[in-house]
């Protein structure tokens, strides 16, 4: 019980702090492809911008990246780009794999819990035989509540892995867009309606 009691506590720890880390405002915040823009169209865009650009959001540390090196050509801008969203990505990913091992292992906790709780059972059923009920009942119990410990550790788990997991993956093909129009913009492959963004 109190490995299931521990895994619950890190997966309501999990879940919160990645519901507040998370929050796609935060990290693609809806106009700063459009301010930064307007930076390069005003001719306004310093090292000082860049800092500014950097520190403000994972979006603005993408984008700060390939404009650092937009000078060099689409390719090494793309490439920048890809590295800094890397960083952001994992960074996204922070904890996941955590709360995914603990959905998939909290269910076994629950069927060890089960199996020892059975094993006391049958060993109370050697030394005192059938006529005593309470150690047979006190077992049984055990293992049913382990079992259903473990999978109201599991199911909750499970859920807010697939959560997470999924609004990462709609932050990442946002950044990639967003990245995508910058790239596009400065080097006039296509034409991008940056006011939009």
């Amino acid at each position: 019980m109190v490995p299931l009691l521990l895994c619950s506590v890190a997966v309501i720890a999990i879940s919160i702090e990645r519901f507040w880390t998370l929050d796609p405002s935060k990290i693609a915040p809806k106009h700063q492809l459009g301010q930064v823009w307007n930076w390069l169209q005003n001719n306004q865009l310093d090292s000082e911008k860049l800092k500014e650009l950097r520190h403000s959001s994972q979006l603005g540390r993408i984008l700060a990246a390939g404009l650092s090196n937009s000078r060099h050509g689409r390719e090494v801008m793309k490439d920048s780009i890809q590295e800094a969203a890397n960083q952001v990505v994992h960074e996204l990913e922070k904890f996941l794999g955590a709360l995914g091992t603990i959905a998939a292992i909290a269910p076994l906790l629950g069927l060890l819990g089960t199996v020892i709780g059975m094993i006391k059972v049958f060993t109370a059923l050697n030394l005192e035989g059938a006529t005593n009920a309470a150690p047979l009942a006190g077992g049984i119990s055990e293992a049913l509540v382990t079992t259903a410990v473990g999978l109201f550790v599991a199911i909750p788990a499970m859920m807010a892995h697939r959560f997470f997991v999924r609004r990462v993956e709609a932050l990442v093909v946002t950044l990639e867009q967003e990245a995508i129009k910058l790239v596009d913009a400065l080097h006039n492959d296509r034409r991008v309606d940056m006011k939009a963004a």
